[in-house]
């Protein structure tokens, strides 16, 4: 199916709603970031059980993928408590920043785990990426402690998203989802009681004290995860992954935007950052064209007899 003028804006749509979670993020300060994502992954199995029940569609698993698909959701919660930390020690925009490294990480993950070799093109820009990323903290030293937790969330987030692509070839998208946020509900609770543990008389910031909150938490829950997820999903009938990988790189752009329009003085940064971050989104955009023209030119070479 040819996309039309409405999937290109919903498909855009969908990147600015992801981009606008690290803002959700600090709007619920002081709330817990474990706390956050376990509201937000319960909120969202609800979401996500009453589609499936709408759609009376089976969610029937085996055991033994079911038992993986539970703990990829363990991953997920790491991956964004770590990103909602890193976006209030720092501030939203170095967190996108740092979370535009998933490309690159995955360049050096996917080798390791599908056992593939890994290719130059992806080395040479994985070094680009680390210059954006000194530029950054060179200039932006006082909070490098945020980019720090940002880049390890990027990391987890590609991990996660290489495990999932061998589970969407045998599972619905939304199944896989489902059982996912059930692993990711379970192991941000751990991080939840860790968190109390640690910090007894931290109760305040386990769970919203203020309405607001509630409907920031629900918009997270059911704009930011249910229903990105689901459009997200039905959109890759009618875009190639490649278009749509490329389009889901602008997210830290429309994200520090958006941060510097809500946030004002907040978010300014120094030029510095923005020249680290232009690096990387440099790097990002420009490796599915070089991998593309590398790809093309390999089936072109000649073979021996």
């Amino acid at each position: 199916m040819k996309p039309s003028l409405t999937d290109y804006f919903q498909l855009h749509f969908i990147v600015l709603i992801w981009g606008f979670t690290a803002i959700l993020g600090k709007l619920l300060a002081p709330l817990d970031s474990s706390a956050l994502v376990l509201y937000r992954t319960g909120l969202a199995v609800l979401g996500m059980g009453a589609v499936l029940w709408f759609r009376n569609q089976s969610i029937g698993v085996p055991a033994r993928d079911r038992w993986r698909l539970l703990a990829t959701g363990g991953i997920i919660a790491l991956h964004w408590v770590l990103f909602f930390w890193a976006a209030r020690v720092a501030n939203v925009s170095v967190c996108l920043a740092g979370m535009a490294t998933s490309s690159l990480w995955a360049s050096v993950l996917e080798p390791i785990l599908l056992r593939r070799r890994m290719r130059a093109i992806e080395v040479i820009l994985g070094f680009v990426v680390m210059a954006g990323l000194y530029l950054i903290f060179r200039f932006e030293f006082d909070k490098g402690m945020g980019l720090a937790l940002a880049v390890s969330s990027a990391m987890l987030s590609a991990l996660f998203t290489i495990i999932n692509s061998r589970f969407t070839q045998r599972y619905d998208a939304l199944v896989i989802s489902l059982y996912e946020m059930m692993g990711a509900f379970v192991g941000s609770a751990v991080l939840v009681g860790v968190f109390w543990a640690l910090e007894p008389d931290s109760a305040l910031f386990l769970y919203p004290t203020r309405p607001a909150q509630w409907l920031w938490l629900l918009v997270l829950s059911l704009v930011c995860t249910v229903y990105a997820y689901w459009v997200g999903v039905r959109l890759l009938r009618k875009f190639s992954p490649y278009l749509a990988i490329l389009t889901v790189n602008l997210e830290p752009v429309y994200g520090i935007v958006l941060a510097v329009l809500i946030f004002g003085d907040d978010e300014r940064m120094t030029p510095g950052f923005y020249i680290g971050t232009l690096v990387i989104l440099a790097a990002v955009l420009i490796y599915p064209f070089l991998n593309d023209r590398l790809t093309k030119a390999q089936t072109h070479l000649p073979t021996s007899t």
